[in-house]
């Protein structure tokens, strides 16, 4: 059994295979450089990729934004991850925010961001970097660093680019411009958009609907999504077979058919 990790800046829970993350600095609108989000994120993920008792990951902000990104008072003092030469900057960047999407990318369980308010910059782009994006209806979006000179150095275009396309993810970063939560929607850029006191509630409904299946094969498919993103067709079909053997040799598989069968409610086991 892995011991939960000890976080500074954020909260964990875990109740019946899912786990809610919550940034949880609202006193700086729970920007990411200037906090130990960056370490909280990092150490969570690699908590869960060990404990095969997790099958869903929510995110969230504590407060009133989900996640302002980057501090531009340290920006303009050229202080934290912003101080020093280019090559420090560089450093700074490749130590820090960028170690977000190193860990989100390595995850082996779907992940939910449940999108409160404000998610600006690196703050989008750490909800772009989820599987699915649930949000409340107050909540706006912004790829804004262009609006500061800057470039996503969080790899965010990465992202947005595969959600919503090369044109629009074009539109969106040299603009700049914010989005509502309906034009997201509109978009695809979210799945969902509800009332701010309906987000943890539909967001806990559809991470218990996805840590209601196999875990294993739950985890074995977020693998194949990763997977096909980058590997040649012929390749990834020899993935697919290899995993798709190593399930119907698990007890749960079984366990499922015969549950179909006899039209009752499964009961996993994880093997």
């Amino acid at each position: 059994m892995n011991q939960r990790p000890t976080l500074q800046d954020a909260l964990l829970t875990v109740d019946d295979r899912v786990a809610t993350l919550t940034l949880n600095r609202d006193d700086v609108r729970n920007e990411l450089t200037g906090t130990r989000l960056i370490d909280d994120i990092e150490e969570t993920v690699h908590w869960i990729n060990r404990d095969e008792r997790v099958s869903v990951l929510v995110i969230t902000g504590s407060g009133k934004a989900f996640s302002a990104g980057g501090n531009i008072k340290h920006m303009l003092a050229r202080q934290s991850s912003f101080a020093g030469d280019v090559y420090e900057v560089q450093a700074r960047y490749r130590s820090g925010i960028q170690r977000i999407p190193l860990a989100l990318s390595r995850i082996d369980v779907p992940t939910i961001a449940a999108i409160n308010g404000p998610a600006i910059g690196a703050g989008f782009d750490l909800a772009c970097m989820c599987d699915i994006r649930l949000a409340s209806d107050v909540a706006v979006m912004a790829e804004s660093f262009v609006n500061i000179g800057i470039v996503p150095g969080d790899g965010g275009v990465w992202f947005l680019q595969r959600l919503v396309g090369q044109q629009r993810a074009a539109e969106l970063c040299f603009t700049g411009r914010s989005v509502s939560a309906s034009e997201a929607l509109a978009l695809g850029l979210v799945l969902e958009v509800v009332s701010p006191e309906e987000l943890m509630t539909r967001a806990s409904e559809l991470a218990r609907s996805i840590a209601a299946k196999p875990p294993q094969a739950l985890r074995l498919t977020k693998r194949l999504m990763k997977g096909a993103q980058r590997m040649e067709f012929p390749e990834f079909l020899d993935v697919c077979a290899a995993f798709q053997g190593m399930c119907h040799n698990t007890q749960d598989h079984l366990e499922a058919v015969g549950a179909m069968l006899e039209k009752r409610e499964p009961r996993f086991a994880g093997r």
